[in-house]
């Protein structure tokens, strides 16, 4: 399981890692993120996380244990100390307000300043510089991979006046182990529909005797794509769902049983618009840690998978010729609910870093910060406030995608661009069709405060009495438990070595076709084409002749760009990856014996 903490804006402030760590975990127990009773990573595990040695995360335990922050049990590892450790909820709310801090994200002097008063606080202490501190300027550099999925490296800083120095707070400044003006760090770590057969188009012409409304008329002129089985035979490199030979089916029985109560008593009743509270309750707590999103369960609404809320979102923000920006290349699902709703389209140029921040003349973005869909590019952090500046300024709203981040299997978490809003102009979109199986169609939105009662109205608009309850309080009961987080550890290592494999294979037999971007995560790898474009159409006819095929990421584009396609592989095991290269080589090599 992912743990995200903001932490390299820390690097910024302090000389030393232990020090940028330490005021990250502090940060995140003080705003709530890391709520009582939470379980710690292992300092093994926290090491390997941030690149640090075990000694220096020990003695961050060290000095979070004798202030009172976290506590060990012997045996079972440490946690954050109980809820009645913090002061009242007003207080600890205007602790984390102060901890997190308002206005612009440039360093100051003033605060640079402060930084190295508290270092200096931790010195008299009796402090010691750890072995790796002097890693610390190269780990604090800004920047990020330049594909989705890259290794990110990310850095910058916002300014912060830490808890300890507002008399609001609660907390002076010995009990708080800390002096002066810090940062909080912000690491820098749409759903594809799953495809299970090849699209058919769908014309609005054959409507035309039919009158439709506008919103009708729009839809049915729009793609729409129907999947049709395909022949077993093939090894196809598109997506197909996940991977079921692993999944847990006896924890997730156990789940549906507890959910049903006992004789059934449990299926009686029916699901609020909004989804089952227990299930709100357990997405809140998963966030939290995994993502560094400060939700609580009022702030979430389920949906049946992730597009029925991008769509509802569309409609409720958009006014006919309202303009919308999106990506390009991107997810063509995202723009067709824009288009459908009656907005007009306003592509935003993506580069070897994500999305390029403009100051576009619109309210409404829609943005994978985390993993750009479908080139994989991370989107450096000055580039993620740059967009939470605009959207200020625009006094616009942000809906980022976060489609398939549980999915990480190198690098550090990158923190969402949810968790660095501060003005409740970011709505986060996530999914449990990539995570569990997708029959499973549950999606989740993270709303700000103003959208919920707007968003839950819509929701009761098109499923008064929604379906579902009995699967909703199974995957609750089934991330309560741990099943959840261990299920997702499971598969990462899986998905990580099919794409270690896939990445190789395709490097060392198709080198000369495809550039395969770099990535640490995610479900796909993007490849750029080397090639003409005629000979690319043609590899692509021959590879359906040997018996494979895959997606053409020109499906994702509104404006012309360089070939490329998508790599499917969660899907495929070692062998059946190995055969549908091979396949691909060989209808290679029937183009040129062609020529």
């Amino acid at each position: 399981m992912n743990f995200t903490l903001p932490y390299d804006q820390y690097l910024a402030v302090h000389r030393y890692k232990y020090l940028a760590l330490y005021h990250a975990l502090r940060t995140a127990i003080l705003g709530g993120t890391l709520p009582g009773g939470t379980r710690l990573p292992s300092t093994r595990k926290m090491a390997e996380l941030y690149t640090m040695s075990r000694g220096s995360v020990s003695q961050v335990y060290d000095m979070l244990l004798a202030d009172g922050y976290i506590r060990t049990e012997t045996g079972r590892g440490t946690y954050v100390a109980d809820d009645s450790f913090y002061p009242a909820e007003g207080e600890r709310k205007e602790a984390a307000q102060e901890a997190e801090g308002e206005g612009t994200a440039v360093m100051t002097k003033e605060s640079a300043s402060a930084g190295t008063a508290a270092d200096a606080a931790f010195a008299e202490a009796g402090m010691t510089e750890p072995a790796d501190s002097a890693d610390c300027a190269e780990a604090g550099m800004a920047g990020a991979a330049a594909d989705r999925g890259g290794e990110p490296q990310a850095g910058g800083t916002l300014p912060v006046q830490e808890a300890a120095d507002s008399g609001e707070a609660g907390y002076d400044a010995e009990q708080a182990g800390i002096l002066g003006n810090v940062r909080i760090p912000v690491p820098s770590n749409v759903s594809d529909a799953p495809e299970t057969a090849s699209p058919i188009s769908l014309p609005g012409a054959a409507y035309s005797g039919i009158p439709l409304s506008s919103w009708g008329s729009r839809l049915m002129n729009r793609h729409v794509s129907v999947y049709e089985p395909v022949d077993g035979a093939f090894v196809s490199f598109r997506s197909r769902g996940m991977l079921m030979e692993y999944f847990p089916y006896a924890e997730w029985r156990s789940a549906l049983k507890y959910a049903g109560g006992k004789s059934g008593g449990l299926l009686e009743g029916y699901c609020p618009p909004e989804g089952e509270e227990s299930l709100r309750r357990a997405i809140a707590a998963h966030l939290r840690v995994t993502r560094g999103i400060r939700a609580e369960a009022e702030h979430i609404v389920l949906f049946s998978g992730s597009m029925q809320g991008i769509v509802l979102l569309a409609q409720l923000l958009l006014e006919p010729g309202s303009p919308a920006v999106v990506e390009d290349p991107g997810f063509h699902g995202i723009r067709r609910a824009v288009e459908i709703s009656g907005g007009e389209l306003l592509l935003g140029r993506v580069d070897e870093s994500g999305l390029v921040p403009q100051d576009w003349a619109a309210r409404l973005l829609f943005v994978t910060p985390s993993r750009q869909f479908p080139t994989g590019a991370v989107l450096p952090l000055d580039r993620r406030r740059r967009l939470l500046e605009w959207a200020r300024r625009r006094e616009a709203l942000i809906v980022e995608d976060d489609y398939d981040s549980e999915f990480r299997w190198g690098g550090r978490p990158i923190e969402p661009l949810k968790a660095l809003d501060r003005e409740e102009r970011v709505v986060y979109i996530g999914s449990f069709s990539n995570s569990m199986f997708s029959g499973l169609r549950l999606g989740y939105a993270v709303l700000p405060p103003l959208l919920i009662k707007p968003v839950t109205a819509a929701k009761a608009l098109y499923e008064p009495l929604p379906g579902g309850q009995l699967e909703q309080r199974a995957l609750a009961r089934f991330m309560h438990t741990g099943g959840y987080g261990r299920h997702l550890r499971r598969m990462t290592r899986i998905y990580g070595e099919r794409a270690r494999i896939l990445r190789s294979l395709l490097s060392e037999r198709l080198g000369l076709l495809f550039e395969p971007l770099p990535g640490d995560a995610g479900l796909h790898i993007y490849a750029h084409w080397r090639r003409s474009r005629e000979e690319f159409a043609a590899f692509r006819a021959a590879a359906l002749k040997r018996g494979t095929d895959f997606r053409d990421a020109a499906l994702y584009r509104v404006e012309p760009g360089v070939p490329a396609a998508c790599f499917s592989f969660a899907h495929l095991d070692s062998v059946q990856l190995e055969i549908g290269v091979n396949r691909l080589l060989l209808a290679w090599k029937d183009v040129q014996n062609r020529t």
